[in-house]
């Protein structure tokens, strides 16, 4: 019994798919067709072209950000600021940082400019209490920069997010490409079968 390859595609897989033969396409034999041996190389660019292009960019942007926070660690400086006006809320020696209230806070920056800004101070702080803030070279309102340890895993975590990012999208045009190939190798058998089937067909009618 004969199947075309065009009936072939409805069948499970499993129905007509012998064993899984490693790195057929790059091994001489006289099934391997022109054809296959492209589909391979060309599968294999793109497979390095994904692999270099998530790698490059991944460490492209790590070190970029990593290079950002070390130049925030020096240029941003503490200075001591002093609350404006009263807290809102009752102080309560037991109230833990994550319960703090928004007060506004002035200082007087390098040049001897006045600066104000809002910030998380405890509730109830009295007015004039010292707060600890953290200013760039204008003089403008910053959070603490992170610590170069704290940069480093930042850095990773960014550069991971943007290799797998930048990785995905030959990734897919890898995989539309694999489709696409095999459709129309697919094809390509039915247009082999409708020219040699007959023949060979013919050829068992008559016993040979």
């Amino acid at each position: 019994m004969f199947v075309r390859p065009s009936l072939m595609r409805r069948m499970p897989s499993m129905a007509f798919r012998g064993p899984k033969v490693w790195l057929w396409r790059w091994r001489r034999n006289p099934l391997r067709r022109r054809a296959d041996a492209v589909e391979a190389w060309v599968v294999l660019g793109a497979w390095l072209l994904t692999v270099v292009a998530g790698v490059l960019a991944g460490l492209g942007v790590s070190r970029a950000v990593e290079h950002q926070l070390a130049l925030e660690r020096v240029e941003w400086r503490p200075v001591v600021a002093r609350l404006a006006d009263q807290a809102p809320g009752a102080a309560d020696p037991g109230t833990s940082s994550g319960e703090r209230v928004w007060g506004e806070v002035v200082w007087t920056g390098a040049d001897g400019s006045a600066h104000t800004g809002q910030v998380r101070v405890d509730p109830g702080s009295t007015q004039g209490t010292p707060v600890t803030v953290w200013t760039d070279a204008q003089g403008r309102l910053m959070t603490q920069p992170a610590t170069k340890s704290q940069a480093q895993i930042r850095a990773a975590m960014i550069g991971v997010l943007v290799g797998i990012s930048t990785a995905a999208v030959p990734f897919v045009g890898v995989r539309v490409l694999r489709g696409r190939l095999e459709r129309r190798r697919l094809d390509q058998w039915d247009t082999d079968w409708a020219h040699f089937g007959p023949l060979w067909g013919g050829r068992r009618a008559d016993g040979r």
